[in-house]
């Protein structure tokens, strides 16, 4: 039977494909207030300025394509039982040929009713008023906003809580519910991190990896390659 490996990604895998990271510096997102563009409260001010936030977010996904990182995840299904927790709304890791994947933050092209979440629609094209689904209900991004539930959490959690390595790759872990699946895993799971910002406080020193996405997971995979042989 395959060792069960889970990822949790962040937005630091998507980075090296050329999507910016969530929040700059500044604490502005692509120059938008966070709270604009990213709360219900934002959506009910000025719908069709997140509508036309999401829509431009949606159209920079054809420009950019899976790297290394996500490349070599895909690729070690063919020795474990490999799942993805991201915090991405992007679909690279889809892309790169990952099967079981998890949106904890939902996905960019996707949209769903204001009125019932369970209402999710795949959607290529912009999305703007008027668009609806067959109750007449307008729809919005299927993204999880600040101050909203994390539907797929429970989901997460129990993923976490069953997995023989747990591998941490470019997030801030600062980002909660999803930065509390680390103490989910099993006492006796393997923890991997790879970021090149993070301090370690999650492993021991040999499976901290200070380095970028794409190249800690080019050392990683020789080193997991070599348990199973």
């Amino acid at each position: 039977m395959k060792k069960k490996l889970v990822v949790l990604s962040g937005a630091g895998i998507s980075a090296e494909s050329g999507i910016s990271t969530f929040r700059d510096s500044n604490g502005l997102w692509e120059n938008h207030r966070i709270e604009d563009v990213a709360s219900p409260e934002g959506f009910a001010r000025n719908p069709q300025l997140v509508l036309d936030f999401y829509n431009l977010r949606r159209k920079q996904l054809k420009d950019v394509k899976p790297n290394l990182a996500h490349e070599i995840l895909a690729d070690l299904e063919q020795h474990f039982d490999v799942h993805i927790i991201t915090q991405n709304v992007d679909d690279l890791h889809e892309r790169a040929g990952s099967k079981k994947v998890i949106h904890l933050h939902g996905e960019l092209k996707k949209v769903r009713s204001v009125k019932d979440e369970t209402q999710i629609f795949d959607w290529e094209k912009d999305c703007n008023l008027g668009d609806c689904d067959e109750l007449g209900n307008q729809l919005r991004p299927h993204i999880v906003w600040f101050g909203e539930m994390v539907p797929e959490m429970e989901n997460a959690t129990e993923i976490a809580s069953e997995g023989d390595i747990f591998i941490v790759i470019g997030t801030s872990m600062q980002v909660y519910p999803a930065a509390g699946l680390i103490h989910y895993v099993p006492k006796n799971c393997e923890i991997f991190v790879i970021d090149p910002h993070l301090e370690n406080q999650f492993t021991k020193h040999e499976n901290f990896l200070k380095t970028s996405a794409t190249e800690g997971m080019k050392i990683l995979k020789e080193r997991l390659l070599k348990q199973i042989i």
